[in-house]
Formats: structure tokens, sequence, C-alpha cells
């Protein structure tokens, strides 16, 4: 079945289905004509199915009626980061091959000459341009395509810390089978509003977001942007919010964020990057609510949460979500791992994806002979089913031999007074291997590196404590807050060598 009809099925016609600032609501009744001109827009584009559409423009709500109306084209839906830059984005236009472009109206040269004869059509922040007003020509009636389980829905690109990205294909029934999953763990109806200011080209915003809400038949507060002051205005509206762990931080430095703020709010969801446990600690203080922290990833989705009813332990991510099976396994040779021991983290369920966009090989790479995806992610599980995430596999540092995972470090120098995070990364050395190394991110009392190494003394062995700690006013961080260690990497070549 066709996504787009599955997600449709419940909202009531009168229901709101999302409101834009400052603009009239969109009722679920309102969808089916407004996605038909944009559907039959996309046709007359030369858009056929299977076609790949690619998406490169600011959040707006008909931004998100796009990505509905191509779903109903039998489309696939090509979401970039608006933070691209024209070489990024000519990498991504080479290697899927759009037949349509959908670009901010200031981008049109760009794309023109890297367009490889893709049509190219635009659509701004307020949701104007020639595909808008090619769509207001169009009938707003639209047959859906109808779209078998395996039939793609998206191309999302990975971030491309460890090469080239990579295309995850992503099916209707992926995106289908995790949206049900995600309803059910975490108690969705119709009576939820959900305060959206997530970007839609990442799947928290565009799918964990907006499907989740769009099965229960709920509704969401529209927003362009996080902004805090914001956000705590819409509480007295809302019962949920879903952000990255910057969000938070920047709602507990604003003093509107109090218990009776948030009182009506029923669930606060984290993701995208892990959650400092302090951040975690002072948002139960100040409002009652324990964040509650899943994880996931381009190429599956949800695939763990903390339990909506139940414990949720900072630092872990959560049992499995409903369908899914995820084990722990050793590095170098495959075989599964007892629990409370740390290994890769694999995962197979109806949420995996369909493989990498013309990249046979490493779809094969990635999988193991009876389905399960290799995450890259290296993670353990407790006694209670929890599990935590205590890096990628790429990350890990070999140190005389000895393996030292970043985030036992880095929560160890978290923990110390006058650090407000840290990242911790491996640097070449001529006698270890590789020798930890060491960012801050100090507070106001200002911490130095002598002080720091000196309290990790006896609280770390010897082989796990930094050899170097560097300060930096704030740590490299992508679009979704993840903390971009491949840039502290190259960093740490140059500023290691000087001492």
């Amino acid at each position: 079945m066709n996504l787009y009809d599955r997600l449709t099925a419940v909202g009531a016609s009168d229901a709101p289905f999302l409101e834009p600032q400052g603009g009239a609501p969109i009722r679920y009744g309102d969808l089916d004509a407004a996605t038909a001109r944009l559907a039959n827009a996309l046709q007359n584009a030369g858009v056929a199915p299977g076609d790949r559409v690619l998406v490169q423009t600011e959040k707006s709500a008909t931004a998100l009626l796009l990505y509905l109306a191509a779903l109903r084209a039998g489309a696939i839906y090509l979401p970039l980061n608006t933070g691209y830059t024209h070489a990024e984005a000519a990498y991504f236009v080479e290697d899927a091959e759009p037949s349509l472009i959908i670009c901010d109206p200031a981008a049109v040269g760009d794309f023109q000459s890297i367009a490889q004869g893709a049509r190219i059509e635009t659509l701004d922040a307020m949701g104007e341009g020639s595909f808008t007003d090619l769509a207001r020509t169009q009938p707003a009636a639209f047959d859906t395509v109808a779209r078998s389980d395996d039939d793609l829905a998206a191309i999302l690109y990975t971030s491309g810390t460890t090469g080239r990205s990579k295309g995850a294909m992503l099916s209707h029934a992926n995106l289908a089978s995790n949206a049900a999953a995600l309803v059910q763990a975490w108690r969705f109806t119709a009576d939820d509003v959900l305060i959206h200011a997530l970007p839609i080209f990442h799947v928290h915003g565009l799918f964990v977001a907006t499907h989740t809400v769009m099965l229960a038949g709920a509704s969401m507060l529209f927003r362009p942007k996080f902004d805090p002051a914001d956000a705590v205005r819409l509480m007295d509206r809302a019962t949920v919010m879903m952000g990255v762990p910057t969000y938070y931080t920047r709602l507990l430095d604003h003093p509107g964020l109090t218990r009776e703020a948030a009182g009506g709010m029923r669930l606060f969801v984290s993701g995208s990057a892990p959650l400092l446990a302090e951040t975690h600690h002072a948002f139960l203080e100040h409002t009652g609510h324990a964040i509650l922290e899943r994880y996931g990833m381009t190429e599956t989705g949800m695939n763990t949460s903390n339990p909506y009813a139940g414990e949720r332990i900072p630092g872990t991510v959560g049992p499995p979500l409903p369908g899914v099976e995820l084990r722990i396994t050793d590095l170098d040779s495959g075989r599964p791992m007892p629990d409370g021991q740390i290994g890769v983290i694999e995962v197979r369920g109806p949420n995996v994806f369909q493989g990498y966009w013309r990249n046979p090989g490493k779809t094969a790479q990635e999988f193991r002979t009876d389905g399960f995806f290799i995450t890259g992610d290296l993670g353990l599980i407790d006694e209670r089913g929890y599990v935590s995430i205590v890096g990628r596999g790429k990350d890990l540092i070999i140190s005389g031999g000895l393996n030292v995972y970043p985030k036992e470090v880095e929560t160890a120098i978290d923990a110390l007074p006058g650090v407000v995070e840290s990242a911790v990364v491996g640097a070449p050395h001529p006698d270890f291997g590789e020798a930890v190394v060491a960012f801050v991110v100090p507070d106001d009392s200002h911490p130095d590196e002598t002080t720091i190494r000196k309290a990790l003394d006896g609280c770390l062995a010897r082989f796990k404590q930094p050899k170097r700690v560097f300060m930096l006013d704030t740590l490299p961080r992508n679009t979704m807050g993840k903390v971009q260690k491949a840039e502290l990497r190259e960093r740490v070549k140059a500023l290691f060598s000087e001492g």
C-alpha cells in the first residue's frame, strides 16, 4: 500500500493536521485536494513513478505537502540538507539522477550548472515559487499511484563522515512499520499536539515526527525553526515535543521553563545525538519531566526507545521497539556478545532499509547473511535489556593495543567541575599507535588542561587518560546536533604535533 494512504486513513476530516506559524490551519480534510494539485504538478513536470525528486528548500507547510504529494505520485523523495554546498549538491545530483529538482529561487543558478538534464522548479521559505504557481493550475483530484511494500518512498543520504555520502533507500513499508511502532511505544492518540520545530530534510523531522502524528490522527504546531521562547509559549497548547539535545539545553537557559509551563505536556523526546545525563537531570528538576531518549539512524529509522511507562535512564536509549531485533556482536569476528559487553550493534526488522542506492557492494558489506544490518555503532545491553551507545566503530581508539571507548572517557570528563561538555578522539602516536585526546568546553570557572588531567588520574585507567586536553568555546556539530568528530580528528593532527 502507498504510504500516503496509510498516513491519511486515521485523521478526521475536520481535525487540524498542521498549524503553520502565522498561517491558517491545514485540516486532514484539506490534504487530499492540496496534495492532489502538487502531485498533478509533479506529473506535469515529467515525474513518473520511481523517478527521484530532489528537494533543497527551507521548511514550510508547502514543502511538507510536497513530500506527501511525491508519495502519492509514486516518486522517490530525496530531501537535501539546506546547509549543503554547491559542490555537495552536485554529487547528489550526479549520484541520484533526479528528473526534477526543486530549490530555493536564489539557488537556481547553482543547480542549472549541475542539473544534468533535470527540470528545475523553485519553492521558497514562504512556500511560494514556480512549483507552487504550477500546482495552483492543477486539478484538485488525483489517483494515488499504487505502491508495493518494497517500492522506494525516499532516499536519504548519510552524513558522509566516513567517505562519500551513501543514499539509503527507504521503502513505503519501512517507513510505515516504524511509524506504527512509535505510535504504540509513545502512546500517540488523536488528542496529541506536537511542537514541530525540527528540519524536514532529516529522518527525525520528516519521518519520526510527521509520520507518528499522521498515523495517530494527531496535529502539530509547525515552526520553521526552534526558538526556546516560542516553544515555552506553545506548551500550554501542546502535549508532545521532539527535539535534539541542543533544544533542551537552550530551553533550560530560558527563564520561562518551569513546572507550570510544562504542566500540560505529556512527553519530551530527544534524539539525533546523545543527550548528556546532566541535561536529563536538569530538565527533570525544572519541569518534572524525564526526557525520553531513543536511538535511530538514517538507514533504519528508530530502533530503540526508553519506555513511556517505566524508568528512563540517562545515558541509555532503552530496549528495542516492537518488531525490531537487536544484538551486540564482536567487532572483529561478528559473533554475538553476552549482555554487559561492548560490541557492534546490529538490527533486523521491517524498519531496516533496502540498501544503498546504486551501491550493491556496500549494501552486501553492511548486512549479515541472516539479514541483520551492521550499524557501525558500538554499544552494550544491560541486565534490564536497555541499550547504551558508547560510540561509532570508527571512533574506537586503540592505544597500546588496548581498546578505549570515547564515551567512557567523555562521561568521566563531563562529570568534572567546570566542564560543560567534551569530545574524545584518537590521535596518531609513535609509541602507542593512537593517543587519547580530549576537547573540552569549559564553564566560567575556566579549568585548564592540567586541572582536568589531574582530576582524571585515579578515575580512569592510565591508558584511557587523555594525553592532551584542548579547550574549545563550542564543539563542532552538524545541523542535527551531532558532534563532528571527523573535524576534531583533523584539528588534532595539527594540535597534537604542537606539543
